[in-house]
């Protein structure tokens, strides 16, 4: 524990936050990629929260998109 928050809470926050700071992006790759660390976060917690198969899928697919329009769509600005 954190500042009396777990690490599992802490995984969730990080992921959050990393999520909102996406969404204030301009560079749609920028945003993509940021989001796509908050969609990995998410899934981390979602295993950590004894696999809560809702945040793992959802957020499985949303970093699985990323990826494709980041590596076979080369999305700029």
């Amino acid at each position: 524990m954190i500042l009396g928050i777990t690490i599992t809470d802490w995984v969730g926050y990080l992921a959050s936050l990393a999520l909102i700071i996406s969404f204030m992006m301009k560079n749609v790759s920028t945003l993509r990629i940021i989001n796509s660390i908050g969609a990995l976060l998410f899934v981390i917690y979602g295993f950590m929260l004894d696999i809560s198969w809702p945040i793992v899928i959802t957020n499985t697919f949303i970093l699985l998109a990323n990826i494709y329009y980041l590596v076979f769509k080369r999305v700029t600005a």
